[in-house]
């Protein structure tokens, strides 16, 4: 039998984010279903982006080459920079086509249950940008959870010794959500961040 082939593929694909098990197990037998060349061109796409993705030794975005082409495009303004967890959070604000700046990957929060001070993330880096980028503001975009919002507290207080604006992304209730089905978290959360109309 082929079952410990199968749980090995099925073990592989649950270890991935969202993925549960009762998924993994859909996508193998899909998987296993394909044309064998539909097959190997997913595994050689796969293969081939992996290879040909680095990080931006400016940003820590993702990109193929040295720095990123949000970092080397005249289009941005290069006096603001978005200060966010992973390079995948860029993206995620890309697609607003809200932010016109620069950004900067911090690789992690801070988190002394798991180990992760500020010294394993890329803030040095950030502090190091500051003048000779010339930034006017830093927009930290650190998810809204404990360790988001303690990072966002330390990168608040790292930045007072410059001379640039900080500011943090508003967040709270879901355009469309209602208060009832809010968390008390957010909901609190959405009357610190209240706007005046």
């Amino acid at each position: 039998m082929a079952e410990h082939l199968i749980e090995g593929m099925v073990n592989a694909l649950s270890s991935l984010p969202g993925i549960g098990r009762k998924s993994a197990y859909r996508i193998s037998f899909h998987l296993l279903r394909q044309d064998p060349a539909v097959f190997n061109g997913f595994v050689q796409s796969l293969s081939e982006v992996k290879g040909r993705i680095r990080f931006c030794s400016r940003c820590g975005s993702y990109s193929e080459e040295e720095i990123c082409d949000l970092c080397l495009s005249e289009k941005r303004d290069s006096h603001t920079v978005c200060v966010v967890e992973q390079p995948e959070d860029v993206f995620f604000i890309e697609n607003t086509g809200e932010f016109k700046g620069r950004y900067h990957v911090l690789n992690g929060v801070i988190s002394p249950l798991e180990g992760v001070g500020p010294q394993d993330l890329r803030i040095r880096e950030l502090l190091n940008r500051i003048e000779p980028e010339d930034l006017k503001e830093v927009l930290v975009a650190t998810n809204p959870t404990l360790e988001g919002d303690a990072t966002a507290d330390y990168l608040n207080h790292q930045l007072k010794n410059f001379n640039v604006t900080v500011t943090r992304i508003a967040y709270g209730i879901t355009v469309g959500g209602s208060i009832e089905l809010a968390d008390q978290y957010t909901l609190g959360r959405a009357i610190r961040s209240r706007l005046k109309l």
